[in-house]
């Protein structure tokens, strides 16, 4: 690498280079081994003895620190070899340009060039890592000596970071310009390069899954149509060794227990702009579980009352995750039995013939070791507690190795930490441990700017500030704007994970919304207010309970052109009305804890009881139930869910804002408020008490490259809205109030953009009402920027 002198536009500076030849120190050899030999028969090495030493040339350094770096003292009888490493240990203190050594009878005289001191370090070049980023990779720091070896050292680190950023053809340079008083500035010129992107992603030796499913699986992405934005194509070498272990786990959990990754090969283009990757990998056969077995070596513990806890059962596809749920409950359920120490070994037998995987948990008397203490370091912000919730075991439990790496998993998880490992040590005696957590935090705050588009609210911006780690408890805050040219909402929101140090979520949310609808000749305002709490129930089931106060207020347009209907100028007479419920959800998911990894089922069920107080009294129930199930290798999923609700009035006043309304995420193909009780007159939506709703839907890869991120899906919707008891309706005219099912066919294209999910839905109506308002396209973007 050239290191020297180089100039700027503004200024002309002397070019000039601080690697000499070292001339000085040549001369000084030949003197040394210049002998004086006296006239004895017998020669003996060189002796000096100096009674003075003279330095010249030091401006910064003192003498006392120039003699003790050489190591030679005043009065010392030297040798010849002493001297020349005293003047190696001058040259390579990284502190002089150059060194003479020279003997002068008596005395020694030493003769220094200091190296400049750097006054300021700049990078030139430089637009995809800013400057501070830099700052922290070199090691040269201003007002400093200035040492050319750390210097090109700093410009391999420099090309390093830039390599780590996927632009491996980053070419950098390290010029200095000379300044008075000995002085340099040191500047980096930085030929960043290009990206080299990943151009092709291929697979051999796979025989089950498509390379278009693995990609899918791999952190590291093909170069597509938006390779300026994506930044996942960039070959990032030290992200292979990630990919490899996210693609074990992959087929691991489908039962293929033999696969294994042989090699990875990356071939650079003939433009040094791009790689070919390629793995090669050796699927195996599939495995599924065979016999299940508990089998218990302790005297205390019937091995069958414990077979009942297991949840894999013969038949289903193997996998490890599932055999480490499974010891989990076991040595959860020993503790609660007061087993301590209790540990469950899986012991696995083979079946080739029948590739099946016998496990049998052997239950055994674990070594009685305990927590001594938990010692948390690098927590600046998050308070220990936070952490320390995170374990099942607390100062004098009994250790239990699986329970500690799975809080290492969930201190993981928190997302506050940029890395957090969890290590075990022996405590002051033997039978102690004393864990270690070393977390390095990292930002947990973001703002974001946003857009949205649909077809119900029209376009909008959005803007939102979310802490996820408030004031280093654990807490999460969220704020939020969002403005469309149909609807205003402002929103807060509050929750603190762990209520009392218990698995408890409490939560607040306050909401205001002002809605122009785009279905009726009214508009909306409303205010809500909701505590609540959220607590498991169940290894995949969840409850929360809830209070609502809530006021909804109906306001007239005031449009001559469209007045408003009987029915709905008595909702606007009502004025403002206040509802006060308590309300309760349990939901059930197995989509991404169940046994099976390419099925799940959603269950959710709510209730919501009006009348503690305020203007309206009802019970309102939803009900709802999604099944998925992944297909042909995982490349086609089905997806079917029906979902209804009723509304059973006790009193106050039926208003239509009241009332459900299906939008077009309950129902394709429609307008929001597009189908059930109609006003003849003004063609107002009026809503409906009861409503049911079926979806069955395909989604699938069209054929396009897997780096598109475009995948195409059919679907087939069926709803009904109706009923409008308790509602005084007058002399109105009212359609559609018995109701009628509507069956909709539709082709939807799913399209991940770097701006955010983009979804087309093209649908038709094949058996409708004639009052019924159709959308037959519909396009949806959310995104983030």
């Amino acid at each position: 690498m050239d290191l020297g002198f180089t100039s700027r536009a503004t200024r002309a500076v002397e070019q000039t280079s601080y690697f000499k030849t070292g001339l000085k120190g040549l001369a000084f050899s030949l003197l040394i081994t210049t002998a004086w030999v006296a006239p004895a028969p017998v020669a003996f090495a060189q002796q000096y003895q100096f009674n003075t030493v003279r330095i010249e040339g030091n401006e910064r350094i003192g003498d006392s620190a120039i003699l003790s770096q050489a190591g030679i003292a005043r009065g010392q009888a030297v040798s010849a070899g002493q001297l020349n490493d005293a003047f190696q240990r001058l040259t390579n203190s990284g502190l002089f340009e150059d060194v003479a050594i020279e003997p002068q009878g008596r005395t020694l005289k030493i003769t220094v060039v200091e190296l400049p001191t750097i006054n300021r370090i700049s990078f030139e070049g430089n637009r995809r890592i800013k400057d501070d980023a830099l700052e922290s990779v070199v090691g040269s720091t201003a007002r400093r000596v200035f040492n050319p070896g750390q210097a090109e050292k700093d410009a391999n680190a420099i090309a390093q970071a830039y390599s780590n950023e996927g632009r491996l053809s980053a070419r950098v340079q390290p010029k200095v310009i000379k300044r008075s008083q000995n002085r340099v500035d040191l500047v980096f010129e930085i030929f960043e390069g290009d990206n080299v992107e990943v151009e092709r992603l291929s697979f051999v030796g796979n025989r089950t899954y498509s390379d278009r499913r693995l990609r899918r699986v791999l952190g590291t992405k093909q170069a597509g149509i938006f390779r300026r934005l994506v930044r996942r194509d960039t070959y990032v070498a030290d992200r292979i060794e990630f990919d490899k272990q996210v693609l074990r786990d992959f087929y691991f959990s489908r039962g293929y227990v033999d696969m294994r990754v042989n090699s990875v090969n990356a071939e650079l283009t003939e433009e040094r702009d791009g790689y070919f990757l390629g793995f090669n990998v050796q699927e195996g056969q599939q495995f599924q579980f065979g016999q299940i077995s508990v089998t218990s070596e302790l005297p205390n513990v019937d091995g069958d009352a414990y077979f009942n806890i297991v949840k894999v059962k013969p038949g289903v596809i193997y996998s490890p995750t599932l055999v480490e749920a499974d010891i989990a409950r076991l040595e959860r359920q020993a503790i609660r039995d007061g087993v301590d120490f209790m540990r469950v070994e899986p012991r696995v037998t083979r079946n080739d013939r029948d590739q099946t995987l016998d496990v049998e948990f052997v239950l055994s008397r674990g070594q009685r070791i305990f927590v001594e203490r938990i010692d948390i370091e690098g927590n600046t912000t998050t308070l220990d507690r936070v952490v320390r919730r995170q374990f099942d075991s607390v100062e004098g439990d009994p250790f239990n190795p699986r329970e500690i790496r799975q809080a290492a998993e969930r201190i993981r998880a928190l997302g506050y930490f940029e890395t957090a490992e969890v290590n075990a040590r022996e405590g002051t005696t033997p039978e102690q441990v004393v864990l270690d957590v070393d977390v390095e935090e990292k930002p947990t705050g973001s703002l974001n700017f946003g857009g949205s588009f649909s077809s119900s609210d029209g376009p909008g911006i959005a803007i939102s500030f979310a802490e996820e780690n408030f004031l280093g408890r654990g807490q999460k805050l969220r704020l939020n704007v969002s403005t469309a040219s149909d609807a205003r909402r402002y929103g807060f929101e509050f929750v603190e994970p762990s209520l009392l140090g218990r698995d408890v979520a409490f939560g607040l949310a306050l909401n205001y919304s002002e809605e122009n609808s785009s279905f009726s000749t009214y508009d909306t305002t409303r205010f809500r207010f909701e505590p609540s709490l959220t607590f498991p129930v169940s290894e995949n089931g969840r409850l929360q309970l809830r209070y609502t106060a809530e006021e909804i207020e109906v306001t007239s347009r005031e449009d001559e052109n469209d007045p408003n209907g009987a029915i709905i100028q008595s909702d606007i007479d009502a004025g403002g009305l206040i509802t006060s419920s308590l309300g309760y959800t349990y939901s059930y998911d197995t989509r991404r804890t169940g046994l099976d990894p390419n099925a799940g089922v959603l269950f959710r069920f709510s209730q919501d009881f009006a009348g503690l107080g305020g203007d309206q009294k009802y019970v309102r129930t939803i009900a709802k139930v999604v099944g998925e199930k992944k297909f042909l290798n995982e490349e086609l999923t089905l997806r079917a869910s029906i979902e209804g609700g009723a509304l059973a009035w006790r009193g106050g006043t039926n208003r239509a804002v009241d009332r459900f309304i299906l939008n077009t995420s309950q129902l394709r193909g429609f307008e929001p408020g597009g189908v059930g009780p109609r006003d003849t007159a003004n063609g107002d939506t009026l809503g409906g008490n009861v409503y049911l709703v079926g979806r069955l839907e395909a989604e699938f890869p069209l054929g396009l490259p897997e780096e598109y991120g475009i995948r195409g899906g059919v679907f087939y919707d069926v709803g009904n809205l109706w009923d409008l008891s308790d509602v005084n309706l007058g002399s109105a005219g009212v359609s559609g109030e018995g109701g009628s099912f509507r069956h909709v066919i539709g082709v939807s294209v799913f399209w991940d953009t770097p701006f955010g999910p983009l979804q087309f839905n093209i649908s038709d109506a094949i058996k409708k009402e004639t009052y019924d308002r159709e959308q037959k396209f519909e396009i949806t973007l959310q995104t983030e920027f």
